[in-house]
């Protein structure tokens, strides 16, 4: 609640307007309509948003059904290493992943180039990519779960009956993996949309501003250029997407139970 009050303010962290600011109504949203940092930064949270929930959804769905495949050891083995890799602090993924794709790092010693930056050259590419990496962890495990409920006797007979593993798959788990996917998805994109750690780390929003998502945006305008009215005014938004999806989640998980 404070911090919308303050979204209609002219509260900075320096200057006369620190200590004794002042209401100042719509302001700060007429100046929101008209920044187009903050449209281009809405357009990037989307895209991070969108590559990541689904990216997520489609390594966890591939890796939840080849584990159906492997022996039980092998199984456990790989879906503990994707837990740690989900449960590791967002500072440390970050720092892997920057490790990896930054200039002189482990991709460059793969490919035996000494010039071969992906964070530089693909940036918003690479937070995703770290994002996917970061969260497909989760995926796969509510995926397996919504797997235990597809029947094997149901599959027996599809193949006895002649439908082909795409056909199996396209035909008869997905659709039943659908209310499962659908809530993995949404859970995804809610922790996408509040991501900062990750590419805070990574890239501070740059190169330029090609990875400057909301998170971001409103920290740097905050906290970079003082303007702590207008930063809270970009959190509210985020949280009112945010609060969005939720609702959203919560409807399916209503309907899934029902």
């Amino acid at each position: 609640g404070y911090t919308v009050y303050l979204a209609l303010t002219n509260a900075q962290l320096i200057g006369p307007t620190a200590a004794h600011f002042s209401f100042t109504g719509t302001t700060n949203l007429s100046r929101l309509r008209a920044d187009g940092a903050f449209w281009h930064s809405v357009i990037l949270t989307g895209v991070f948003m969108a590559g990541s929930a689904f990216g997520s959804v489609i390594v966890g769905l591939v890796v939840a059904l080849l584990l159906r495949q492997v022996p039980r050891s092998l199984a456990n083995l790989v879906s503990g290493i994707a837990v740690v890799a989900w449960m590791l602090p967002a500072v440390t993924a970050a720092m892997l992943w920057y490790a990896f794709s930054a200039q002189g790092g482990t991709l460059d010693a793969l490919t035996r180039s000494s010039s071969f930056d992906l964070l530089t050259s693909r940036p918003l590419l690479t937070v995703v990519l770290a994002m996917v990496w970061a969260t497909a962890g989760f995926a796969m495990l509510v995926i397996s779960a919504g797997l235990r409920n597809v029947s094997d006797e149901i599959l027996d007979a599809a193949q006895v009956d002649g439908a082909g593993a795409l056909a199996r798959l396209g035909r008869i788990v997905l659709p039943l993996l659908r209310p499962t996917l659908l809530t993995a998805t949404l859970v995804s994109a809610i922790l996408s949309i509040s991501n900062f750690t990750l590419v805070y780390v990574m890239t501070g929003g740059g190169p330029g501003t090609a990875t400057d998502i909301l998170p971001i945006y409103s920290y740097q305008q905050a906290f970079n250029y003082y303007n702590l009215g207008y930063g809270a005014l970009i959190g509210v938004v985020i949280v009112v997407a945010a609060t969005v999806l939720g609702a959203l989640y919560a409807w399916v998980s209503t309907r899934k139970a029902a």
